[in-house]
């Protein structure tokens, strides 16, 4: 298939297939008359390199799992070097988590205190975007 009926299948334009290319994920594999062209096996990449990037890894991290389908396994992620990226996205996201849970922690902690505070004295008229509260 040509690059525009892999962009169309693949939910992606021509321009990132290229940008792929020149980054050495997507084969450059030419016809007689220099035309691009893939098959299904390109295809699977690149619904590898989808998935990974909806879940949030960069495309760098991407390139084990495509040099795994590359080297003929049926699946991107049953290689060592993708493992180990798994490892370490989940170790990136534990980390967030945490964040996130003290990020939480000190936003009820100040609503606490702030609707403590409103009902032990006078109600302020408050307004915002035009609407009092």
């Amino acid at each position: 298939m040509r690059i525009g009926e892999l962009a169309a299948r693949a939910g992606t334009t021509t321009r990132t297939l290229r940008y792929y290319e020149a980054r050495g994920l997507l084969p450059a594999r030419r016809d007689e008359h220099g035309h691009r062209t893939y098959d299904e096996r390109d295809v699977k990449l690149l619904e590898q390199i989808r998935t990974l990037r909806d879940f949030g890894f960069d495309l760098e991290e991407t390139r084990p799992f495509v040099e795994c389908l590359r080297a003929g396994h049926p699946e991107g992620d049953s290689c060592p070097a993708s493992l180990a990226v798994y490892r370490r996205k989940l170790a990136e996201l534990d980390a967030l988590i945490g964040e996130l849970r003290g990020v939480r922690s000190t936003v009820a902690a100040q609503l606490a205190r702030a609707e403590a505070a409103a009902a032990e004295g006078p109600q302020p008229r408050c307004e915002l975007g035009g609407h009092a509260w």
